[in-house]
């Protein structure tokens, strides 16, 4: 069942975002306090705008396609995709600070630590603001229920959007995840096909395979083995599921489980999203 969009206030909290995590670590602050949630005359409101852009957030396990459909819905909508993960590997390949702290967190499949996805994610959305960017669809945040109190209070998340896949594809899709070392184009030599049974319905997902020019340069993210993915899939269960109640609470949550490939679940998702891609409408069509 798709959520409806509610008109709500549009809140300039990129810089605010980073300051209340500081804040709550170092004073141990109550985070679902008054204070702490809106009532502070200084925080930097914008006029509520007649119309604004969505604020939506992708939830979903590694390896789900978070991205694949986040960023689809980001050219369809005109929204900005922000992927904590990209945001993370950039800063991997950079010679910045972090690079070495993130790069064994990651090579160990942890969650990567808050102060440094708000310090991240702050700066992103600055850099979007500066360029008159509006609204968002968040990938990879909130992770942790912390995460999504201190969201909660600077800003109103429109929609939640849970993507769900059998574990069993989760981890064939992981493991056959490449990257072209040249372009940086993303690709999968996992041919999925689960046969249906005791009531489970079967799946089959078509590789993605590189155009003929990249098929040579393809690598492998360093964290995409059996062991790292299993323990990114176990933290996952451990640490961000209550996120998923926290927003079924606020009745914000939309559950969605892929029943295949991009071409059987976009459709679907638009529909659940009471969305239509001219594309999509025009090939029906034909």
């Amino acid at each position: 069942m798709a959520v409806s969009l509610r008109a709500i206030r549009n809140i300039r909290f990129s810089s605010f975002l980073y300051r209340a995590l500081s804040s709550s670590l170092s004073s141990g602050a109550d985070l679902k306090s008054s204070a702490f949630f809106g009532h502070n005359k200084s925080l930097p409101l914008r006029a509520e705008p007649k119309d604004r852009n969505v604020q939506w957030v992708f939830l979903g396990c590694p390896g789900v396609g978070k991205g694949t459909y986040a960023s689809r819905l980001s050219n369809l909508l005109g929204v900005p995709h922000i992927a904590t993960g990209d945001l993370v590997r950039e800063e991997l390949n950079s010679s910045g600070p972090l690079a070495s702290q993130l790069e064994e967190v990651v090579n160990q499949g942890q969650l990567v630590s808050d102060e440094i996805i708000i310090n991240l994610l702050s700066k992103r959305l600055e850099a979007g603001e500066a360029k008159g960017e509006s609204g968002f669809i968040l990938d990879g945040f909130p992770r942790t229920i912390r995460q999504a109190e201190i969201l909660e209070g600077v800003t109103d998340i429109d929609l939640v959007v849970n993507l769900k896949l059998q574990e069993e594809a989760l981890l064939a899709k992981c493991l056959g995840r490449r990257i072209c070392s040249e372009c940086g184009g993303n690709y999968n030599v996992a041919s999925i096909d689960i046969k249906g049974e005791n009531g489970k319905p079967g799946m089959y997902m078509a590789p993605l395979l590189p155009p003929p020019h990249c098929a040579s340069k393809l690598i492998q993210r360093s964290d995409d083995t059996e062991e790292v993915v299993k323990e990114r899939l176990r933290v996952y269960n451990e640490m961000s599921r209550p996120v998923e109640e926290f927003y079924r609470q606020r009745g914000k949550l939309l559950e969605f489980t892929l029943p295949g490939g991009i071409p059987e679940s976009w459709p679907k998702l638009l529909q659940a999203l009471n969305l239509e891609d001219p594309e999509v409408k025009q090939s029906a069509a034909a």
